[in-house]
């Protein structure tokens, strides 16, 4: 079986291990047992007619004598390109917007609230094929863009907050920026979120397409609970979830495009490491599949000239502050994961392990000032 064929890890450990194993081991491995979600059989029909992977979890919280449960439903997409990468621009775009609308018509019927894409869902990730053309044609304006328009019309259809990040192309300078836009339940254009790092590493090395972000660590105030979006590369950052927190982050999406042989060691644990050390829910969320591009390239590390840069392996998750995480979705399949959240967990949890009330922020904000000055020294004792 090729890395690309195998479909989950959870699957795997069902198939192979005894049930009474099973339990303890996916204690060790996910934490607490998030509970499955009942979903409506429309729901659940329509996934399958559509040919997309369907799944539903729950987390709680304890009930509290002064504050209501405060739940929320998140959805997370994952997918593959609909239409070769060679196919005209406005095919491809259409052919992503009519595939994700049905999905987002699914995670309506199952009661979502904020729903979240992959990174530039409206293309394939071409930006280490190191063209600029015809990619920088799926560049739009995050305020008045054909995309934005489209994912307003699904916020007023289904009353659902509509996390959408693309390829932006900003005013009369032309800027380009690797940008989420968040879109209230209202239909209105509650503002956007630039991706703060850019990777330089193998395939991925998109400096030459868009600039780091200048939006800071925007928090959007939804009717449905703070959220934050950190895109893709800034996962391996940890003072960037921070920073998000900091700013009262209740749930952080982390829209992704990243490859096996690059990062899939990585992947379950980053973000559940934030969720932890924040005392936050993240979404990390990742496309599928393998995109071909008619043109050669090159990695900048000795390998061969490719067409592709490896199998997209989804496997899109959601991790609470406890340290429990949901089971993830395919690392083949299209998917929503539909995850019900108790925001009151947040504070609960910051309550017992008080990671932000013990944070010695002020000393390392003085010893982070340190290290910027160009004759910084590093604190080392020697003999």
């Amino acid at each position: 079986m090729s890395a690309c064929e195998f479909e989950s890890l959870e699957r795997t450990l069902e198939s192979h291990l005894p049930e009474t194993e099973l339990s303890e081991v996916k204690r060790i491995l996910f934490g607490k047992e998030t509970q499955k979600l009942d979903l409506p059989t429309c729901a659940v029909n329509a996934a399958t007619e559509r040919d997309f992977e369907l799944k539903g979890y729950r987390f709680e919280a304890a009930p509290e004598q002064l504050r209501p449960p405060r739940r929320v439903r998140v959805g997370l997409i994952q997918n593959r390109i609909v239409l070769p990468t060679d196919a005209p621009i406005r095919d491809q775009i259409d052919a992503m917007h009519s595939r994700v609308g049905e999905m987002v018509e699914v995670a309506a019927m199952c009661g979502v609230n904020v729903v979240c894409f992959q990174e530039t869902w409206t293309m394939p990730f071409a930006f280490c094929t190191r063209e600029k053309e015809p990619w920088t044609e799926f560049a739009e304006s995050a305020e008045e863009g054909g995309t934005t328009r489209f994912c307003q019309e699904l916020a007023k259809k289904y009353n659902v907050v509509v996390v959408s990040p693309i390829l932006e192309r900003e005013g009369l300078r032309g800027t380009l920026w690797n940008t989420a836009v968040v879109i209230s339940n209202s239909g209105s254009v509650l503002g956007k979120s630039r991706k703060n790092h850019i990777p330089r590493i193998g395939d991925f090395n998109e400096s030459t397409y868009y600039m780091e972000g200048d939006t800071g660590h925007a928090v959007f105030q939804t009717q449905f609970g703070n959220i934050a979006v950190n895109i893709c590369y800034g996962r391996h950052h940890p003072l960037n979830w921070f920073m998000y927190s900091m700013n009262g982050a209740e749930i952080i999406f982390n829209p992704s495009a990243t490859v096996g042989a690059l990062s899939e060691p990585m992947w379950s644990i980053e973000a559940r490491n934030a969720a932890i050390a924040n005392h936050c829910f993240t979404c990390a969320i990742n496309r599928v599949g393998t995109e071909h591009f008619k043109s050669e390239f090159t990695s900048g590390d000795g390998k061969e000239a490719h067409h592709d840069f490896g199998h997209f392996y989804g496997s899109s998750y959601v991790a609470a502050p406890d340290g429990s995480r949901s089971p993830g979705l395919s690392r083949t399949r299209d998917g929503l994961l539909v995850v019900e959240m108790d925001l009151n967990l947040n504070r609960q949890i910051s309550d017992k392990w008080s990671f932000k009330m013990t944070g010695r922020y002020s000393e390392y904000a003085k010893e982070l000032a340190k290290t910027v000055q160009h004759d910084f020294k590093p604190n080392i004792v020697k003999e």
